[in-house]
């Protein structure tokens, strides 16, 4: 059982964990010293685990499911190219501990939800404008997630990760992604609370049919939630109880519970309250809301595109600056180093090291 002061060896270096800091049903979060390669040193990371506890207890079909979606979350993380890194969490290294995929992470403040649970308790609210900037930056996200090729599937305040100090938020956990080319029904993933009714309510055959609309409604509801102080949807919630009470009739119990029809997406208190906390940006602000809360994944915006344009609106009813490009990016945010740099600062001081080594055998300076 790892704990306090392991040391696990991945490809770059070695990683001493300090303290957990999370976790998922099938992974385990430290927060761990690592090595430092040259300019673009790290030093701490997130060190994410396959948690064995868990393997230990779990039926062997489920173990192969937490492994392969390690797996593909690191092929994942391993395929974009340094720009698209800007709102996804940077993979640093990578690797295998006791036999189980591991990977290193950017370690970051924390994550949405405890973020809005402090403004909370503090008694504050987020500005319009870093709403809007958040909600820019998850869609560059989700925008860069379906070019690749997949569909998120989790989006969530804990999945979300946020630097305060320079404003930025970057989207983490891949372990639910699915191809968006595979269209054909699959087996049920994400979480309850803020999913699609099509990734919480099954298909005629039983498996859940979703695509990347299906991640628009995660972002509606997390619109929702950051302008309203972290309220979460009561849609969203009624989903949760059901999947709490009834893991395997989910759906099933939430149709029993309101006469047999599916609750509604947004209800109208919920919509008066979303408008009263956009101010003077309440029209376009919720005519958005609604098309990504959509019950028709259909109905929901085509693209990343799209909402853009329909945030750039919102920012012009409330009088903000234009969001545009990098506008949405904290300065100074494009100087900091991507995975790639990280990687290539490593070889460069491997090589800086081999070559004072020859030098030093030949007697050279």
């Amino acid at each position: 059982m790892d704990c306090c002061g392991t040391i696990i060896p991945l490809e770059l270096g070695h990683y001493r964990l300090i303290e957990r800091i999370g976790g998922s049903a099938y992974g385990a979060v430290w927060r761990a010293a690592g090595p430092a390669f040259g300019p673009y040193s790290t030093r701490e990371v997130a060190l994410k685990l396959v948690n064995e506890a868990q393997m230990a207890q779990a039926h062997p079909s489920l173990r192969q499911r937490w492994i392969a979606s390690a797996e593909a979350e690191i092929d994942f993380l391993e395929s974009l190219e340094p720009w698209d890194e800007r709102h996804i969490v940077r993979l640093l290294d990578s690797g295998r501990h006791r036999g189980l995929p591991v990977m290193a992470l950017e370690l970051m403040d924390c994550d949405l939800g405890r973020h809005m649970q402090a403004l909370r308790h503090a008694g504050s609210t987020l500005p319009l404008a870093t709403v809007l900037a958040w909600m820019g930056q998850l869609n560059q996200a989700l925008g860069k997630v379906h070019q690749y090729g997949w569909r998120h599937l989790d989006l969530k305040p804990g999945n979300v990760l946020a630097d305060t100090r320079q404003g930025l938020v970057k989207l983490a956990d891949f372990g639910a992604n699915r191809r968006l080319a595979a269209a054909q029904e699959h087996s049920y993933t994400g979480t309850a609370n803020w999913q699609a009714p099509e990734q919480f309510f099954p298909a005629p055959h039983g498996g859940y049919l979703t695509g990347a609309a299906s991640d628009y409604f995660a972002l509606g509801a997390l619109f929702y939630f950051l302008a309203t102080g972290g309220m979460p949807l009561q849609y969203g919630s009624a989903c949760g109880l059901a999947r709490r009470d009834d893991p395997h009739g989910a759906a099933d119990v939430l149709l029993a519970r309101h006469g047999g029809a599916m609750p509604p997406t947004l209800l109208p208190d919920e919509m008066e309250g979303f408008a009263l906390a956009c101010g003077p940006a309440a029209t376009p602000a919720l005519a958005l809301l609604r098309r990504l809360l959509d019950a028709d994944p259909a109905a929901r915006p085509r693209h990343a595109l799209d909402i853009s344009r329909a945030l750039a609106a919102i920012a012009a009813a409330a009088g903000l600056p234009p969001l545009q490009g990098s506008a949405w990016c904290a300065p100074g945010h494009a100087a900091m180093a991507p995975a790639a740099l990280w990687r290539n600062s490593a070889q460069q001081a491997s090589n800086d090291t081999a070559s004072a080594t020859a030098s030093a055998a030949r007697g050279r300076p």
